[in-house]
This record gives structure tokens, C-alpha cells and sequence, in this order.
């Protein structure tokens, strides 16, 4: 794929705070990609510097070969969704989703075809003499990209457009956006604190912290690839041990020494990094390697599978935390206080 969008050495101080620092960014033609942080991390204040709501302190943005650094909104090639809808209550839906086209003096007749095509796509036909008091906060958000697409932009901003919403119309929404992207082909950029909804929906996903990139990659390199503690600990559920990495593939958490995959030159601390998955719960064979026993502390139940609280003195004062699933609890007997074995996975081990 082509490079649609570049960002180099981005900043953007506010007085003496930097809230984005040396951002250095390529997105592909065609590419969905989420920027996720915490609040305060800078991917709001990036989203808006692209769009030109924000001027930034020094850098340079190119959209499709465009310098775009120093345009004013009007002159760039995009369309936007925000997270409070900002539709105009005073008009009907129709007039929301083509007002960008009555600025571009598009003809009215072809004003009117895209908008009944547009409001179809989104999947509210017929909607268009309504206004938007009389719609839910799910179909607002849909006026709203329908809006955002109706002069076709190159580039499409999702501002945290759905923490709105409560949680099925979440999904729901999230999942009918990333089918209509793949089916209009559109770049997009989209902010979100939501985890799961980045990893859901993204192409790639760039990881930001304290106004720097953290790390950028597909959904399953960040999750499974974490590049720092802070993308290991924001991006799923995660176990931190400590421990001692030994030369030979060795760490020693607790009591216990395991084989692992990082083999190092002189011994060291280290804080080791396991996935709740990355903690096996099954029978365990006679001499099999990374096992020891665990006694459950807790049980949360998640629908159908829970995750479970283990204690194990073999790793020391160190709760582990694993997924089980209902039947494998069921099948098993397990409740608070049952003795479980348990297996550390040498190759999903993360090290710091």
C-alpha cells in the first residue's frame, strides 16, 4: 500500500508543558489505524493537529504527496466524527449529512441522491425528514459519519465516537464503522482509550504515553509483542512477577527456577510479563518442565469463562491470575480454596 499520510517530528507545547514530543508517523492509503493512550497521553491533540483544529509547535504533515503543515481546516481533505455527535439540532437529517456538500455548492438533485445513498449506507433509509432529537445516541453517531463521508474525503477522523454509547450499541457500532471502511476503502485515523476497540477494529495500533509513541504495531504484535512495561500493562490483563533472569534460558521467580526463552550475559533482576492465557491450567505429566501448584483464591466470573486468583508459594508472595473456562472449572470441581496445577509458558514470557 501507498503512504497516504506522514507526520514528521510533530511537537505541540501549551506554555511550558509538551504535550506531544517528536511524533514521527506514516499511515498507508487505505489503513485503519487507532491511536490509544490514557487520558492526558496527546492522541486527541494529534488527531486535531492533523485536522488543523490545533496548530502544531514545530513538525510537518503531508496528506497524498500535500504539505498540508499550515492549511486551515476548509482547505483539508477529510471528514470528521466527534464523540458528542455536534449535529445541528435545528436542521433535519438530511440537511446534517449534506451540509458540506451545499458549501461546496454541489446541485441539489446530486446533494439529495448522496444523501439518500449515504443514509442507506449507514442504515437509516428514510430517516432524512427527521431531526436529531428524535433519534438515539447510536443512530446520531451514524448521521454523523454519514455526514462526515458525504463530499467522499481521503481521510476520515474518528474522535472517540463511541464512549458515548453504552456498551451493546458500542460494539454493535464499532463493527458496522470497520465493515463500512473496508467496504469504501477509506484512510482512517481513529482516538480511543478502549482497548478492546482498538484491538478490534485496527489495522495497526499506535500505543501513545506522555505525549511519545510507544509503540506501533498490528493488534496482535501489541498485545502478544508488548514493546515497554506501559504497553504490556494498558493493552489487556497482565501478571508481573519478579524475579532473577539467569545466563542459559533460567529465571527464578520466587522458590522456583524455569526455563524461558531470554538468555542473558551476567545474572539480573528482571519483572517478568505473562498474559492470564500464558498461564496454563490443566493435569500436569510426571517430569514435565515450568510446572507447580497454585491454591485458588478467588473466582470472577466473566460469562463463560472467569478469571481465577491463584496463590503458589513456589513463586513467593505473587498472585497469579489465569482464565478458566466454566466447563473446565465444572469438570475439574474447582472452587475457592482447590489446589490447581499450573505450567509457565518459556516462549510467552515478556521481560523488563
Amino acid at each position: 500500500m501507498a503512504d497516504y499520510l506522514r507526520l514528521e517530528g510533530i511537537r505541540k507545547s501549551f506554555g511550558a508543558f509538551q504535550a506531544l514530543k517528536e511524533i514521527d508517523l506514516t499511515i498507508a492509503e487505505g489503513e485503519f489505524v487507532c491511536f490509544l493512550g490514557p487520558s492526558g497521553c496527546g492522541k486527541t491533540t494529534l488527531l486535531r493537529i492533523i485536522a488543523g483544529l490545533e496548530t502544531q509547535t514545530a513538525g510537518r504533515i503531508v496528506q497524498g504527496e500535500r504539505d498540508i503543515s499550515l492549511l486551515p481546516p476548509a482547505e483539508r481533505d477529510y471528514g470528521i466524527v466527534f464523540q458528542s455527535y455536534a449535529l445541528f439540532p435545528n436542521l433535519s437529517i438530511a440537511d446534517n449529512v449534506a451540509y458540506g456538500l451545499v458549501n461546496r455548492k454541489v446541485a441539489k438533485a446530486t446533494a439529495s441522491a448522496r444523501v439518500d445513498e449515504l443514509l442507506k449506507l449507514v442504515g437509516l433509509p428514510g430517516s432524512g425528514a427527521r431531526f436529531p432529537a428524535q433519534l438515539s445516541g447510536g443512530q446520531q453517531q451514524r448521521i454523523a459519519l454519514a455526514r462526515a463521508l458525504a463530499t467522499s474525503p481521503g481521510l476520515l477522523l474518528l474522535d472517540e465516537p463511541l464512549s458515548a454509547l453504552d456498551a451493546l450499541e458500542r460494539v454493535r457500532l464499532r463493527e458496522e464503522i470497520r465493515s463500512l471502511q473496508r467496504k469504501l476503502r477509506v484512510t482512517t485515523v481513529m482516538v480511543t482509550h478502549d482497548q478492546e476497540e482498538a484491538l478490534s477494529v485496527a489495522d495497526r495500533i499506535v500505543v501513545m504515553n506522555h505525549g511519545v509513541i510507544d509503540q506501533v504495531g498490528s493488534p496482535l504484535q501489541v498485545y502478544r509483542e508488548p514493546a515497554t512495561p506501559f504497553v504490556a500493562d494498558f493493552v489487556g490483563k497482565i501478571n508481573v512477577l519478579s524475579g532473577r533472569l539467569f545466563p542459559r534460558g533460567e529465571v527464578l521467580i520466587g522458590a522456583h527456577r524455569f526455563a524461558c526463552n531470554e538468555d542473558t550475559a551476567a545474572e539480573r533482576d528482571v519483572k517478568i510479563y505473562l498474559r492470564p492465557e500464558d498461564v496454563l491450567a490443566r493435569p500436569i505429566a510426571p517430569g514435565e518442565a515450568n510446572v507447580f501448584e497454585g491454591l485458588i483464591e478467588k473466582i470472577e466470573f466473566l460469562g463463560s469463562y472467569c478469571l481465577v486468583r491463584v496463590n503458589a508459594s513456589a513463586i513467593g508472595p505473587q498472585p497469579l491470575t489465569v482464565y478458566l473456562s466454566l466447563n473446565f472449572l465444572a469438570e475439574q470441581a474447582l472452587e475457592v480454596g482447590s489446589r490447581l496445577p499450573l505450567k509457565l509458558l518459556p516462549e510467552r514470557m515478556r521481560f523488563f
